[in-house]
């Protein structure tokens, strides 16, 4: 998987350095832009389309998911103080190889959606964001969702000093309703996140994506570094990253070594 997951980030690093067109675009909306994607409750609207590929070990040796998360980002002005930041995974799941036929499966996962109540002032420099997040069990399989509705709170803070991003995301999810049958949900999801943008507006960033299940006493724990660029065709803007993360930390019989994560975002500045 290393050296198929090298090859594809080599490749794919060469279409972002050929799309790297900063100057089609004026150079003060293209590092504005940059930034606020940057920072994950702007005032902006964008359509992340991201796609994760990995592959699994213990008795799920050899067995791979792919899964193609839509994560619609649509900001709301609330009042001259305050926006509201809507943030929804959709997941598209596809399970190959799995010993167990069964776990085979392929459609629509569970959706997460959070809303985060932020204000417009930035004093001190810093950006934060709470609200709540709710767990919908929209999976299409059971083997590829919960079948539990779940509730919990959610927050956000980061600072940006010149074209570096720093900044924390964390969540809760408690399962309150649905299938007895199933296990209840109690997972703490916690995402430490660094970016850097360089004159080319070309962002460079580290981020993990952590989870700990109190119900099973496990952590998830992949480190993402990836790199994006914008570009445009035609009237519309749009960045391109592409990353490799390594799965410090996982359950047992999950997901191994190393995978592939792509995102297009389609960006609707006003």
């Amino acid at each position: 998987m290393t050296m198929k997951c090298c090859g594809w980030m080599l490749f794919l690093a060469m279409v972002v350095s050929t799309l790297a067109t900063p100057a089609r675009a004026q150079d003060d909306e293209a590092a504005e832009l940059a930034k606020k994607l940057a920072n994950p409750i702007a005032s902006l609207i964008s359509v992340p389309v991201q796609y994760n590929y990995d592959e699994y070990g213990g008795a799920n040796d050899g067995a791979a998911v792919s899964r193609l998360n839509i994560q619609p980002v649509i900001p709301f002005s609330l009042n001259a103080n305050w926006n509201l930041i809507t943030r929804t995974i959709v997941p598209l799941i596809d399970q190959q190889d799995f010993p167990l036929a069964a776990m085979n499966e392929s459609g629509l996962g569970d959706i997460v959606a959070s809303q985060f109540f932020s204000p417009k002032s930035t004093a001190g420099g810093w950006i934060w964001g709470a609200g709540p997040v709710e767990l919908l069990p929209t999976a299409t399989d059971d083997v590829l969702g919960s079948e539990r509705w779940g509730l919990g709170p959610t927050a956000v803070a980061l600072k940006q000093s010149g074209p570096w991003t720093v900044g924390f995301l964390a969540n809760h999810i408690w399962s309150v309703a649905g299938d007895d049958d199933r296990n209840d949900i109690n997972a703490t999801f916690l995402q430490p996140f660094v970016s850097y943008i360089t004159k080319t507006k070309t962002t460079i960033g580290l981020v993990s994506e952590s989870t700990y299940d109190w119900e099973s006493d496990q952590w998830s724990v992949p480190v993402i570094a990836q790199v994006a660029q914008l570009f445009k065709i035609g009237p519309q803007i749009l960045q391109l990253a592409v990353g490799a993360r390594y799965w410090a930390e996982s359950p047992d019989n999950g997901p191994e070594d190393w995978g592939l994560r792509v995102q297009l975002t389609f960006l609707f500045p006003k």
